[in-house]
């Protein structure tokens, strides 16, 4: 679908906004039909995490279990625009660290599915992580997929329990240098954008 605009609302050149080498695409309403029916399900399972790490983080639990009903407040509180995206990352194309934050409403997890083959279809453009934890230095996590697999992945904050409670670290999200090849993959982001 990449190279078939009908389905988009906009394109990003990454490097004219210093995120990074490459490009993405958000997609249009409506969504493709299975598109549609993934984020929805997806969302399903995951609330009750969110809703979770809400309480753990003194936040309002209150992520209802309807994706359309979670949509609904997002398009009320002026977030209408859709958010799932393709991304193509070419040789030397490359991600900078970031969080995926498109207005007042987030929902705090999200997931990345890899389209292409490593290895077959491109070299290096490895996902990585990085958690900054409070008064202590960041740490990085690559994240190697094979295409077809997916990562879960936080928004913004997580929880983490340490020895005195929970504590909240803040994640960032992003892509190595691709060495070779073309990479693809389909990013749904459960809330809408501003």
């Amino acid at each position: 679908m990449y190279d078939q605009p009908g389905h988009f609302r906009s394109r990003v050149v990454m490097q004219r906004h210093g995120f990074g080498q490459g490009e993405y695409q958000y997609f249009a309403y409506p969504l493709p039909q299975k598109l549609a029916a993934w984020r929805g399900a997806l969302y399903e399972r995951l609330a009750p995490l969110a809703n979770a790490w809400a309480t753990a983080m003194g936040q309002p639990a209150d992520y209802p279990p309807d994706h359309a009903a979670y949509l609904a407040r997002c398009h009320a509180a002026g977030q209408p625009r859709p958010t799932p995206l393709l991304l193509r990352y070419q040789e030397g194309d490359y991600n900078c660290l970031h969080q995926d934050l498109y207005g007042e409403l987030q929902f705090p997890l999200q997931l990345t599915v890899l389209l292409s083959q490593p290895g077959e279809d491109f070299t290096g453009g490895e996902f990585v992580l990085t958690e900054q934890r409070p008064r202590m230095q960041s740490r990085a996590e690559v994240v190697s997929l094979a295409r077809g697999e997916a990562v879960i992945f936080a928004v913004n904050q997580r929880p983490v329990t340490g020895t005195r409670g929970s504590y909240r670290v803040t994640m960032r999200h992003g892509v190595s240098r691709l060495r070779s090849g073309r990479r693809h993959t389909l990013g749904i982001i459960f809330h809408d954008a501003g």
